[in-house]
Formats: C-alpha cells, structure tokens, sequence
C-alpha cells in the first residue's frame, strides 16, 4: 500500500503540469503561440525588421554617375543623415525616417523611374531625397561621426519597415526645413488637391536660423528675373506691388508686379527665394525681399518636428499631425515589387 502511495504521490505533480500544457497546445491555433497583430512603430527587431534586407534600393549617384544598389534601411539611414540634423530629438529623426521610408516605397510602387539615368529608381539630390553614404558622413561629421551616426541609425531601426499611408496607400510624404508659423495646403502650392496635406499651425518653427531672412536686389535684377518693368501706379497710391491673394498658410497666392500676375510659387522660384512667404520694400534702386520660412511650405516642417519633440510629442504624434488622417503600416504589405 505504501509503496503505491508512492508511486501516485511522484506521478500527481506530473499529471498536475502536463494536462494543462497539452490542453494548451491542442485548443490553440495550430498549436502555435500567436504573433502579436500590431507591431508599434517604436518596436525594434520585430519579425519585419528581418525581412528588409531582401528589399533593394537603386540609387543614381550624381557625382559618380553610377548606380549603387543598396538594403532599404541603409538607403533610409543615408537620407535621414542627410536631410535633418543629427542634433535634432530622436523622436523628430524618427518622423524623418518615416517620411523617407514612405516617400521610397510609394516610388517603388508607382515604378516610374524614367527622371533617373542608367537604371537607377532614385536620385542623391534635392530633386528626390538627398542621400549620404558611409563615407561622406564620415567626412562631414568627422570627430563626430560616431555618435550622430549611432542616433541616426537608432531612429531608422526603431522605425523600420513602417511607413505613412492613407487609405492603404503610401502617401506623398512631403517634407521641408522651417516654415512662416504654418503649413501649406497642397493645391494652394502645387495646385493639386491632397487630403492629408493640409494646414496646421507650426509655431516652434520661430526656433529656426532659417525662419526669416531678407535678400537685397537692385530692380535691375528683378525686372531681369520676372521679365516685368517696375512702375508705381497711381490707382494703388504709389505701390509698385500688389499681394492680389493670400493662402491659407499666410502665405503669398498671388501677386501682381510690373503689370503682370505670377502665383506665389512661380514668383518664389523666378526670384529663388527661401519661402513664398514675403513682404517687399523698395528703397531708391534696391529691393529688400524679407522671407519667412525656407521651403515649399507643404507637409511636415522638419524645425516643426524638432519643436513637437522638444515639447514630448512622439514620432507617431508628429507625422499624424503634419500628416492629417494618416495611418503607420508595416511597409512589405504594401510593396508591389
């Protein structure tokens, strides 16, 4: 009898951890553990974050004017290196890098690369997302290298894979330095209509170098530039200028000069002015042209971010508000390549 106790007193505590764990493992689905439905974008090294590698990025090199084929999240380093300070909040590069990622990926799905030369699907420039490899960071970071290129390559992993979409498309993720205090809406710019692309009020922005400068241009110049001839009329009290429309974003929508109109934009870019935010001064032969903001004025002010992040926004946060009605979304759902 004793040595039957025994036995059931060493086979309980087995029975005891066995039968839950096999109810476990035949009731689950396909008796695995489940992955979590929704990785956050400020999740590092989720399952995602592995795929990555097999996803290439074409870049035309300018200066060498060959093509270097490179991971996605390398390209997205190199842009963010490139395009925002490594000073900047995390949070705020992090923003950036969401911007990157997406502006490549919607690229990739359009598949229209015919602005690149020899096969390339993006240029190192302005024009696309300006880029910087290894070693050109390390010659303009120089003793610093080590530390701004630990943080950027931080925020592109605590980003990675994931990028800004509205309604399950990649959006035109548009970005600029500083803005006049707002954003633009995209049709009062680039006269094209975008949802998520409207005016929000960028106050930090004031924290900027670039946040008001003043040109000086003798109306030579100017009348050269807008191919105009400056009069004062008398029917506007003397003024040689007229704002005839202003945009949403305080900035200049229209303007007639010289007995002709130009919009904002046009007279920005004939004159190449930081902003088509401006005022004017004429005094005697000279022009004073004083800006506010530097860029195109549409979509997320990266001094905006920065300011956001100072004040304890996160990425998320950030892009949603320059972004308006967006979503984040693990990019390889998306990718149609």
């Amino acid at each position: 009898m004793k040595r039957y106790l025994l036995i059931w007193f060493i086979v309980l505590p087995i029975l005891l951890v066995m039968v839950p764990a096999a109810l476990v493992h035949f009731f689950s689905p396909g008796g695995e553990v489940a992955e979590p439905a929704h990785v956050p974008a400020s999740a590092p090294g989720n399952q995602v974050t592995q795929e990555l590698s097999s996803t290439s990025i074409k870049v035309y090199r300018t200066e060498k004017k060959v093509v270097e084929t490179l991971p996605l999240e390398t390209y997205i380093t190199g842009v963010v290196a490139a395009e925002m300070p490594a000073e900047f909040e995390l949070e705020a590069l992090k923003a950036q890098a969401l911007a990157a990622r997406t502006y490549i990926v919607r690229r990739l799905n359009e598949g229209k690369f015919d602005d690149v030369p020899e096969g390339g699907q993006v240029l190192d420039t302005v024009r696309h997302q300006v880029y910087m490899d290894e070693g050109q960071r390390r010659e303009r970071w120089k003793d610093q290298y080590e530390w701004k290129n630990q943080r950027i390559t931080q925020a592109v992993k605590e980003t990675a894979g994931i990028v800004l979409t509205y309604n399950g498309e990649p959006i035109d993720a548009t970005f600029f330095s500083t803005s006049n205090g707002f954003t633009e809406n995209s049709d009062e710019y680039w006269e094209k209509p975008i949802p998520y692309l409207k005016s929000v009020a960028s106050p930090w922005d004031i924290q900027s170098p670039r946040y008001e400068e003043t040109v000086i241009k003798s109306t030579a110049e100017l009348e050269k530039d807008l191919g105009v001839k400056l009069v004062q009329e008398a029917s506007t009290n003397g003024a040689w200028y007229r704002i005839e429309r202003t945009t949403t974003g305080n900035r200049v929508g229209k303007i007639s000069i010289g007995g002709k109109e130009f919009t904002g934009r046009e007279f920005r870019e004939k004159l190449n002015l930081n902003s088509s935010s401006f005022t004017m001064e004429l005094k005697g032969s000279q022009v004073f042209i004083t800006t506010k903001g530097y860029g195109h004025g549409v979509g997320m002010s990266q001094w905006g971010a920065n300011g956001m992040a100072k004040n304890g926004k996160n990425a998320e946060q950030i892009v949603k508000y320059f972004y308006q009605g967006i979503n984040l979304q693990d990019y390889t759902r998306i990718l149609q390549v």
